[in-house]
């Protein structure tokens, strides 16, 4: 094996075990650690940087849409479940409970949040009590607990981060519309930011977020063919306001309950980034959320006027705006284009004696290991006219990856071909929940969303006729 290729040996094979090399590509380059505790991860500070890119992208949006932040307890009133039937059957199995603290049994046992419709339904209730002091939209970031059997870093942890947002309105109407403008809020940020296509629309009955009347989606295939829920808004219609006497005022008199909304994506959108971009050689960052965006490698280091240069580069990139990293360290060249490769550097410039002299650098893309020269001179303008294009190329070869994996199915065995061979599979339905669970027993696919404005013919189970056609497709 080349020398310069040697160091992806730590990786296992994407095409032979995509499993292992997810959770290899996660622990080899930083991104986390396990836990003491099973099933918790600790986020390194190269994964927390990630995090911290998209949540200073999905803040700026959120506030243009008028949400503002707080903050909410972590520990919540069992009692404060029971008085949403739906919602505490829906979580239950997943709370973790304290029941002790301050070396004496509590009277009434509190829940670590594992989601906070509850307590800030309680607050929301607190707060209005006119039509006037509606709309109200909040937003947390937080922790969430809930204690899941089957974890993997990212993907589906027992403590994770995300955010919440929670919103109440006077009208049916304006709830809705506000949950499908999230919705197309995350839609923008995932193509524009994570250069990540998503199918969004509805989820079906049974796939719906506990108490809520609508739950719309975004999902994201994944390089193995499985989707991954990248990130929900639902429409709660007064369920939760009924719960928690979240009430106003109206215009003309008398009390009405408000309607609300919730919405929230975690950090299992750094496992998102990783899964649909990630290659042989490790990660493949898009250059927007990248901590590092372009990595600077001097070439015959030794050499007078070598490092000086490459000092002076880094301070006109980072004076433009670009996160650059100088790797002035010992290591060979070839060890440091393995570890920047793996790392997933969008561009990396190496530089040395010869180029400086021809007043030249080499830009190396990390998305298709092309090499471009180009003229020192503006150097920071061409670099950062070179991200644009490695973000956005991302987004395409993303896209056109998934649409080609994108197939029709007529029947049940339809579904199965469709879905072992890592597509995601459009089929009609009848409606029937029935049908919807033998999808489910009998190939390991659900249904991820409602495709719509489509139409079929007939049901793919049943062959009765079909009211619908549905996404379905393996996921995590």
């Amino acid at each position: 094996m080349a020398k310069e290729t040697q160091f992806v040996e730590q990786i296992a094979d994407i095409n032979a075990d995509f499993p292992q090399w997810y959770t290899d590509v996660v622990l080899k380059t930083k991104l986390v650690d396990y836990g003491p505790v099973k099933g918790t991860m600790v986020i390194r500070p190269y994964g927390y940087a990630i995090w911290e890119n998209i949540q200073k992208e999905l803040d700026a949006r959120f506030k243009q849409n008028g949400v503002q932040n707080a903050y909410f307890p972590l520990l919540i009133p069992m009692s404060y479940f029971t008085k949403e039937a739906e919602h505490v059957e829906g979580f239950a199995p997943e709370v973790a409970v304290v029941t002790h603290a301050g070396g004496e049994e509590l009277s009434e046992p509190l829940a670590i949040r594992p989601t906070s419709e509850t307590i800030i339904g309680t607050m929301m209730a607190k707060w209005v009590q006119s039509y006037r002091d509606l709309p109200l939209k909040v937003n947390q970031w937080c922790n969430v607990m809930r204690w899941e059997k089957t974890t993997r870093p990212f993907l589906r942890t027992s403590e994770f981060l995300w955010h919440e947002g929670h919103t109440a309105h006077v009208s049916d109407k304006e709830a809705e519309e506000f949950a499908l403008t999230m919705l197309g809020v995350y839609q923008e940020f995932m193509e524009n930011c994570l250069a990540i296509p998503v199918l969004t629309g509805r989820k079906t009955e049974k796939e719906r977020f506990a108490g809520a009347v609508a739950t719309y989606t975004m999902e994201a295939m994944m390089k193995d063919g499985k989707s991954l829920q990248s990130g929900t808004s639902h429409y709660m219609g007064q369920n939760f306001a009924k719960a928690f006497n979240l009430e106003y005022q109206g215009q003309e008199g008398g009390l009405q309950n408000a309607y609300t909304t919730s919405f929230g994506v975690s950090t299992r959108l750094i496992g998102a980034i990783i899964m649909t971009h990630g290659d042989e050689r490790g990660l493949v960052l898009p250059p927007v959320v990248a901590p590092t965006q372009v990595v600077i490698v001097p070439i015959a280091a030794r050499k007078g006027g070598v490092i000086e240069k490459c000092e002076e580069l880094k301070a006109e990139l980072e004076k433009a705006g670009v996160r650059v990293v100088l790797d002035a360290t010992d290591n060979s060249p070839g060890w440091k284009f393995n570890e920047w490769e793996m790392k997933g550097v969008p561009v990396r410039i190496e530089l040395g004696p010869r180029d400086i002299e021809n007043g030249k650098m080499l830009c190396a893309r990390r998305d298709t290991f092309e090499k471009i020269e180009m003229p020192l001179e503006n150097a920071a303008e061409s670099v950062k006219s070179l991200l644009a294009q490695v973000q956005g190329d991302l987004l395409s070869a993303a896209r056109a990856r998934r649409d080609s994996r994108i197939v029709y199915a007529d029947d049940m065995q339809g579904i199965l071909a469709g879905v072992e061979a890592g597509n995601f599979v459009k089929a009609g339905w009848c409606g029937c929940r029935a049908c919807e669970d033998k999808i489910k027993e009998e190939t390991a696919a659900t249904a991820r969303v409602f495709a719509e404005g489509e139409t079929a013919e007939k049901c793919a189970v049943c062959g009765e006729k079909a009211e619908h056609v549905i996404v379905y497709a393996r996921a995590y």
